[in-house]
């Protein structure tokens, strides 16, 4: 009797850590980006820990028609990056390496998405 409530309570253990939920990957380290301030000086804003696999919308360049895009990225993460010429992921897109790729001035965003550990 007593090994058939250990068989059900270690079934309901192991029933227990398969529906917790995960949680939501990240890439580690940082990912920076130029906008231009309110007084038109340039200003570095950083990403710490994105999400992986999510398309993220830089929220200071998110309309087209109201701001300047992003520039000179850095990617300072463990995971690759793809940016992107337009809000949602969409337009042209580059490739940064993860730690130690970066875009110059002349490369601009409005958006990024975390590739996870290739």
């Amino acid at each position: 009797m007593r090994l058939r409530h250990a068989a059900v309570a270690a079934f309901g253990a192991v029933t227990l850590l398969l529906t917790i939920p995960t949680s939501a990957s990240a890439a580690q380290g940082q990912f920076q980006y130029t906008v231009t301030g309110l007084d038109g000086r340039p200003l570095r804003v950083v990403l710490d820990n994105p999400r992986s696999g999510e398309c993220i919308t830089l929220p200071e360049v998110a309309d087209p028609s109201a701001s300047s895009p992003a520039h000179s990225p850095r990617n300072r993460t463990n995971e690759p990056a793809l940016v992107f010429t337009e809000p949602e992921c969409t337009g042209r897109e580059y490739r940064l390496r993860a730690g130690t790729g970066y875009g110059t001035e002349r490369l601009e965003l409005r958006s990024v998405v975390f590739l996870g550990s290739e």
